[in-house]
């Protein structure tokens, strides 16, 4: 379970304000001393990845933040990230420490956890504290249904981690990258180039997952390079059900497949598994629009080592600019960073998402949706400015009719 990508599991935020005890709370779920508690408040800054398992969710990462009451500059810089893991979570553990009671620090972020449309899980912890908690006084100021736990003496524990269980999302990742585009025993073609970016002696994260959806899904697989790609497919008796590369090599693979062979491309899968395929294709528009001196953030949820062929930094301001005819002015961030201030973008182009949860990618493009900021994948990118998003597009009927409608509304 400890070999599951973070990005496949189920995200579980523990809030609550300072010192209420949301780091014991973590130990006692997993049974492991892996947040450090004090009686000092503050003792959590940055917002704390912890993989773990609950049975039977699977595996799922706890993050464990800093107290909304946070005061000072450095406060409000923590209070500013914790709010930022809303945008990752899944499922919110909202804990109440009994002495301090509910303020507008809990009532303001229950709210906003709602709006995000995030379940949330309340608890009362501290309960060895007191004889007695009248916990239907907290439910009725609160509004929703709290359990009264001891972090300290694991009283509850089974009883909340059953809750996290009843209200953890049934799905937060697309069931299928590729599994439901083949049929058993159909043959699929990887296209895997091997460059400078290449991690040595492995595959990217879409492309081992890609491969693994094939052999879930009870397909075959055939693995190359853009370079054996046309030897392949003259040596297979017959075509391939589909081919899928990386997007990179767009232009080459598309001029070694035959039309009669449904083409795509590893992040354009990704746009469907880890987004919204059809926001990232009204976002099209947006790079029809741009022009000489626009503005573009580009964004990767994972960090990397840079090299001269670099996609996000070096490859796509590239072709931008080529295909604009003058210069633009670039923005990077990378990891877990991400803009507050997307209205003054004209273009948000974002990496696959492999690295990260389908939530905090939807959330992303979602934010920049709702500010009516355009934004693709480098997938999509790639293959418009290329010329070959019609054919990248076949294996999905209905973001291709989307397409077709925004390319009549584009001319």
């Amino acid at each position: 379970m400890q070999n599951t990508p973070q990005a496949n599991r189920l995200h579980i935020a523990i809030l609550g304000r300072r010192n209420a005890g949301k780091s014991s709370l973590i130990n006692a779920l997993t049974n492991q001393d892996l947040a450090v508690v004090s009686k000092v408040a503050g003792t959590t800054t940055d917002p704390v990845y912890k993989r773990m398992e609950i049975l039977p969710i699977g595996p799922v990462v706890v993050i464990d933040t800093a107290g909304i009451d946070d005061t000072g500059e450095l406060g409000d810089l923590r209070v500013k990230k914790t709010k930022e893991v809303l945008g990752r979570t899944d499922l919110a553990v909202l804990v109440i420490d009994p002495e301090l009671g509910i303020d507008e620090y809990e009532q303001e972020l229950l709210q906003e956890i709602k709006d995000r449309d995030i379940p949330v899980v309340g608890v009362i912890n501290k309960e060895d504290k007191f004889e007695e908690i009248d916990v239907a006084e907290f439910n009725e100021e609160l509004g929703m249904e709290l359990i009264a736990v001891s972090a300290k003496e694991g009283t509850n524990i089974e009883k909340l981690k059953k809750e996290i269980i009843i209200k953890a999302p049934e799905k937060f990742e697309e069931p299928h990258i590729i599994g439901d585009l083949i049929e058993p025993e159909e043959t699929v073609i990887l296209v895997v180039p091997i460059d400078a970016a290449a991690p040595k002696g492995r595959l990217i994260l879409p492309q081992m997952q890609t491969l693994r959806d094939v052999l879930d899904n009870d397909g075959q697989a055939v693995v190359v390079k853009e370079t054996e790609l046309e030897s392949s497919l003259n040596g297979l008796k017959d075509d391939p059900g589909i081919v899928v590369t990386d997007s990179q090599a767009f232009k080459e693979v598309s001029s070694q497949v035959p039309k009669r062979i449904t083409l795509t491309g590893f992040s354009v899968l990704y746009a469907r598994y880890k987004g919204d395929l059809e926001i990232l294709i009204r976002g099209v528009r947006g790079l029809e629009k741009l022009q000489a001196g626009d503005q573009v953030l580009i964004a990767e949820s994972c960090t990397h080592n840079r090299t001269h062929e670099d996609i996000g930094t070096v490859k796509i301001p590239n072709w931008l600019q080529d295909m604009v005819g003058g210069e633009l002015r670039f923005d990077h961030v990378a990891g877990r960073e991400f803009s507050d201030e997307l209205e003054k973008y004209d273009l948000i182009v974002h990496c696959g998402g492999c690295m990260t949860n389908r939530k905090e990618i939807l959330y992303r493009i979602k934010k920049a949706d709702s500010l009516g900021v355009p934004v693709v994948n480098y997938g999509m990118l790639i293959a418009y400015i290329h010329g070959i998003l019609d054919r990248a597009l076949e294996p999905f009927p209905v973001a291709k009719e989307i397409w077709e409608e925004n390319k009549n509304d584009l001319s």
